[in-house]
This record gives C-alpha cells, sequence and structure tokens, in this order.
C-alpha cells in the first residue's frame, strides 16, 4: 500500500490520528451481561453435547477413534459420516464447510453445527471482548497498514469481526456493548459505499441508474431473477440472501457453480418463501428446477437444475444488465498486467502479484473504505471539534461509524454526518461521479449497541 499523492498520505496521516482517539475513547461493556452470557452459553454447550451422545453417530464416532476422538474435529466427522456410515454426499457437497454440511440435511449434522456455532460465539466472541476489557471499557485498535485490500483493520478485540449473517449471534454480542451512562449507542452506515464507489470506476449507465433512481432496486430485482418471482412476491429475506450470495458475490468475483450452491443451502438454511409464505424450493419446482445440480465446472449444468438456471443468470447480469462493468473489469486487469500496479481514484498505488480478484476489488474496496476514513476523520478533528460536541465516535466497521451520543446532540449529531458524508466528501473528491447517503440507527438512553432502531 503506497501513497501515490501528497492527498493521499495526507489521509493517512490524519486518519491514524483520529483512530488513535476512537482507540482512546473505548466501548462500555455490560461485565454483568457478559459472564452471565458466557456462564449460560457454556451450560448450554454441556446441555445440547449430552443431548447428542446417545445418536447413532456419536456412537459410531466414540467406536471409530475412541480416546483420540475429538468432537469438534471436522476431519474425524468427514470420516464417520461418509467412510464408517456411507451416508451418501449430496450435489455440490466438495468440502465440511457449514454451507456444505448443511446440505446433508441430518439431524446431528445439524445439532453439532449449532454447538460448534455456540462455542465459538463463548469463546472468540464473548470471552475474546472480556480478556480486553480495562476499567468497564474495550479499546480497539484500528491499524491502517495491516491489510492489502486497504480496508480498516481491527484488533484487541476485532471490532469488525462481530457477526451479522446469524442474528441470534449477532445479538447476543452486541448486547454487551453499552453506552457510558446516560447517553446512547448510534451506528451511521454509508449506504451501498462500495456499490457506489465502485461506479466511480465503471461508470456503468445502468449501475448508476440504480443508484440515482430510489424507485429502483437492483437487489429486489435479482431476486426475482434468481428465484423466478414476480415482483409482488420478493420479500425482505430473499432480498436479503440475493443481495449478499448472488450480487456481491459476483462483484467480487465469485461465479456461478459457488453461488448457486450457497443460495440453494440458504432456502433451507433461512427458510425462504415467496411474500404468499410458498417455500421457495416448492415455487421453484413449479417452474421446473427441482434439484441443485452436479456443480461440476467440466460438466454442463444438468437439465431443470438450479445451477443451470444461476449460469443463465449470471450470463445476462454482466453480458445485458452491466456490460460496461463487465467490460471495464477486462481492461482494469489488462492495465494491471501491462503495468505491473494499479492506481486507485484516492491516490494509492497496488502493486506486486495480484490475482485478477485481487486486480478488480482492491482499488474500488479501499477507495470505499477511504472514503469512511475522510468522514470519520472530518467528524472527529474538525466538525465535532469546532462544536465542542460531547459525543464520542468509538469504533468503526468498513462502511460504518459506531458512536457514543449524548441525547441533547443527536439530531445535531445525525446532520451532521449527514452532511459530511453527502456534501463535504464529494466536494472534497470531485470525481466522485454519484450521490452518497447514510442511515442511522440508535439504541435508546442506556440501551445496548443490539437495540439500535433505524432512525433515517
Amino acid at each position: 500500500m503506497i501513497p501515490y499523492t501528497p492527498q493521499a498520505y495526507k489521509l493517512l496521516h490524519e486518519g491514524s490520528i483520529a483512530l488513535a482517539e476512537v482507540e482512546a475513547n473505548g466501548m462500555r461493556v455490560d461485565m454483568d451481561y457478559l459472564e452471565r452470557t458466557i456462564r449460560k452459553t457454556h451450560r448450554r454447550v454441556q446441555r445440547m453435547e449430552a443431548g447428542i451422545k446417545g445418536t447413532d453417530v456419536y456412537r459410531a464416532w466414540h467406536r471409530t477413534f475412541g480416546g483420540k476422538m475429538k468432537l469438534g474435529s471436522r476431519e474425524q466427522l468427514k470420516t464417520v459420516l461418509f467412510k464408517v456410515l456411507k451416508i451418501d454426499k449430496p450435489d455440490g457437497m466438495d468440502s465440511m464447510d457449514e454451507t456444505s454440511l448443511n446440505l446433508l440435511n441430518h439431524p446431528f449434522v445439524k445439532d453439532w453445527l449449532a454447538i460448534e456455532k455456540l462455542k465459538k460465539t463463548s469463546s472468540t466472541y464473548l470471552v475474546g471482548i472480556q480478556r480486553q476489557v480495562v476499567d468497564g471499557l474495550v479499546h480497539p485498535f484500528f491499524p491502517l497498514h495491516t491489510t492489502r485490500t486497504y480496508r480498516g483493520s481491527s484488533s484487541d478485540p476485532n471490532f469488525q469481526n462481530i457477526p451479522i449473517r446469524v442474528p441470534e449471534t449477532g445479538r447476543l454480542v452486541r448486547r454487551a456493548f453499552i453506552p457510558r451512562k446516560g447517553r446512547q449507542v448510534g451506528e451511521m452506515d454509508i449506504k451501498g459505499n462500495e456499490v457506489r464507489f465502485a461506479a466511480c470506476y465503471h461508470k456503468d449507465p445502468r449501475m448508476i441508474e440504480y443508484i440515482c433512481d430510489e424507485s429502483k432496486d437492483m437487489h429486489r430485482d435479482m431476486a426475482m431473477e434468481c428465484f423466478l418471482l414476480p415482483q409482488d412476491q420478493v420479500n425482505k429475506g430473499t432480498r436479503s440472501t440475493t443481495k449478499s450470495l448472488f450480487v456481491f458475490a459476483q462483484f467480487y468475483g465469485d461465479w456461478y457453480i459457488d453461488c448457486a450452491k450457497r443460495l440453494w443451502e440458504a432456502i433451507e438454511l433461512d427458510k425462504l418463501t415467496t411474500a404468499d409464505g410458498v417455500p421457495i424450493k416448492k415455487h421453484l419446482a413449479g417452474k421446473g428446477i427441482v434439484r441443485l445440480g452436479n456443480l461440476d465446472p467440466k460438466r454442463e449444468p444438468l437439465p431443470g437444475s438450479f445451477e443451470g438456471h444461476i449460469k443463465a443468470v449470471e450470463r445476462n447480469f454482466w453480458k445485458k444488465r452491466f456490460p460496461v462493468y463487465d467490460k471495464w473489469k477486462r481492461t482494469w486487469v489488462d492495465a494491471y498486467r501491462s503495468k505491473g500496479y494499479i492506481q486507485t481514484l484516492t491516490g494509492f498505488v497496488c502493486q506486486g502479484y495480484m490475482k485478477k480478484n485481487e486486480i478488480i476489488n482492491y482499488g474500488i474496496q479501499g477507495s470505499a473504505f477511504h472514503g469512511l476514513l475522510w468522514s470519520l476523520t472530518r467528524l472527529i478533528r474538525y466538525e465535532m471539534r469546532k462544536r465542542r460536541m460531547k459525543t464520542l465516535i468509538v469504533g468503526q466497521i468498513h462502511d460504518s461509524i459506531v458512536s457514543d451520543i449524548v441525547p441533547e446532540e443527536r439530531d445535531d449529531y445525525i446532520m451532521l454526518c449527514r452532511d459530511v458524508v453527502t456534501r463535504q466528501l464529494r466536494e472534497e473528491w470531485p470525481w466522485l461521479i454519484v450521490p452518497m447517503d447514510v442511515e442511522m440507527e440508535i439504541a435508546g438512553i442506556d440501551e445496548p449497541w443490539a437495540n439500535k432502531k433505524a432512525i433515517i
């Protein structure tokens, strides 16, 4: 990561100072809740482990490995399931990760995954936070020099690693973070940050239209295509799943085989239905799609497979919906191969060996984070200081800023965040050719971070 221009160096220099202030502020932790929840989670894990000991799979596992049995070992579980019990592998299962294991739809595997998830929640998140508490506060570090993608990072504890994909886990962990007495936790998110910055690189008119016209919804439209739904049958679940597992996956360089596998698994895991409540798999069966497919890149997708359908959706996505974006990706990669580096719009140079997806993504992801960094720095070092505000910024998560808000300053702070992101940032960087927007979620006075509700 090389600051190529004086403006880029200034961004890193002032950003480091601002983030040092964020680290010093720290975020308050509800220690009673944390300790109580760690104990409850431990007891729950013990009960769940006792519950699976009477199953055929557990007994086969114990017979096979005896004293060397490790209940958390995925390799041992693989041996027991497919070599000892000879359970058939479903289409598309090529590993022992959570996505693949969910394809088995096996009661023991579901319970085993739930146990492992709870263990990770306790050891990685809850206990990890508890270790870092000093006088009721945690002070995560936010270094700017450790990530090749240009995005921000965090450690001790990793403030950016709190899960959001699993709502139960995310709420369990966020419940531990509370404001200083008499204050409110707020989170300001730059809406569609990476999509907006990507548009400044590829300048695809269809994408810019999606960004600028609030009546249009890219994620809704792609949910309609992926699940063959009319517009009035797209709901929050199908839209959200398509957004993360197809749209952003495609933007980051994934392909139809992985997208099909994860979408198919999510239909069961997230219990996706149409707006009228019809299970998505039943709906797709009515459209002639009855199986996932073989997921073999060396073979054509099977007729009537979800894999074949998603392959067609992917082709349409790039060749018809976003052809300018598609052409830019090829041009951008060719330019890197010719010069040996890429230069970002925010004034940095990425060089050295990079894979195709890294070439495409580094500039976009880095620039998007730099937009957040500039906004955070502007708020802390200029706007809030000038107004002598007592509200504190206590964390950042890639596209969002977490704050400890004084209630009397709440409305002023919200307006200030909006002004900095939507007006001042664009004035600083005229190459931002699309409007910026923010979303704000705030919890009640003295309520935990988990209780945040949308304000704007």
